[in-house]
């Protein structure tokens, strides 16, 4: 076990998760403002394996491992999540205005599964501030922003929710480098499913003028017919370059907590997986690609998503259960994989097992 399993965490855990994890982005926007101290963080932290390095969608990448958006909500600490190893860090949620999210408590741990439990409810800063935010961070990596309706805890009119993601988009795309639309939140009172109609979906991409590559968020589907009824639809658009797996709403199998949210972190790892292959089979792979999640915890996690079908994958939990350094054992663990099996480069082996 590291010193962060056998000491640090311990005295962490004891806290209130959402308190510790609002000190923690203090703590690393604070020094973030240093860059001898970014500097030695990502000597500490970045790893350099040739075979890692990949291209998805126009973005160079060093690593198809990434920071998945909810840790970094409103764009804070970009400057020291950027040099803890990753290929690219994503923020969010992002809506088009500033949100408290859901009352508290609202994150939840479950140390006997590695799992946390996820009622957040988008809370962040809004476009207009976290734009101003993106534009003077010194950012080692690509940065996507995923981005939301804002949740005002009520249900907002068709129009209203279009209008917020279009104001997103035209504001955000300033100083991101990659855009990814949150169609599916399990743990607001607004909007969740909102984007299951089709019609809906085809008007959003209709009224967007992209500059960005995009990615949309998407939930396990239902059965085969919902999922290619989702790709038709995708494909009257020309603005999508590929997916990302959001988790599902309710409780994983074995999770008998009542706790309100959904549950992240290694009993997600199943659905996320069957998501990712039934992604892989049905799309257009030569226009498409995944950004797989959902219990990335070790190089073999993120090897079985990528054989599975994704291009890119992001952990979030295990950066929680297993410390500032999880990039580098994944990296580390995913070049000597590659290198077991004879495999030069990492996008070889995207969909093998699919």
């Amino acid at each position: 076990m590291s010193t962060y399993g056998r000491l640090v965490r311990p005295v962490l855990f004891r806290a209130d998760p959402e308190w510790i994890h609002d000190r923690s982005i203090r703590f690393a926007e604070r020094i973030g403002t240093s860059t001898h101290t970014v500097n030695a963080i990502a000597r500490r932290y970045e790893s350099a394996h040739d075979s890692l390095e990949t291209t998805v969608a126009g973005l160079e990448l060093r690593t198809p491992l990434g920071l998945a958006a909810g840790y970094d909500k409103s764009g804070r600490a970009v400057n020291t999540l950027s040099a803890l190893g990753f290929g690219h860090v994503e923020i969010g949620s992002v809506s088009a205005d500033p949100s408290s999210g859901n009352p508290r408590p609202r994150l939840f741990r479950l140390p006997e599964h590695e799992a946390i439990v996820v009622h957040y409810g988008l809370p962040n800063d809004g476009a207009d501030e976290v734009t101003e935010r993106l534009g003077r961070a010194s950012r080692r990596v690509p940065v996507g922003v995923n981005i939301v309706n804002t949740n005002r805890g009520t249900e907002d009119p068709e129009d209203a929710i279009i209008a917020d993601y279009v104001r997103s988009v035209r504001r955000l795309q300033e100083h991101a480098d990659y855009l990814c639309l949150n169609l599916s939140c399990p743990n607001t009172s607004d909007g969740r499913g909102f984007f299951h109609e089709p019609r809906r979906l085809k008007l959003l991409l209709s009224e967007l003028t992209i500059t960005r590559p995009l990615f949309l968020k998407v939930a396990p589907f239902a059965d085969d017919r919902a999922l290619e009824v989702f790709l038709e639809t995708v494909g009257q658009s020309n603005e999508v370059d590929g997916f990302a797996i959001n988790l599902p709403a309710g409780k994983p199998h074995g999770i008998t907590s009542d706790l309100p949210g959904a549950v992240s972190g290694k009993p997600a790892q199943r659905r996320a997986d069957e998501t990712i292959r039934a992604l892989h089979r049905k799309m257009d792979r030569g226009r498409y690609s995944i950004i797989g999640s959902g219990g990335v915890f070790t190089a073999e996690d993120a090897y079985r998503k990528i054989r599975l079908g994704a291009s890119l994958v992001q952990l979030f939990t295990s950066l929680v259960y297993r410390g500032p350094g999880v990039a580098k054992d994944v990296n580390d663990g995913l070049a000597a994989l590659l290198e077991r099996d004879g495999v030069r480069r990492i996008g070889d082996v995207v969909g093998v097992d699919a």
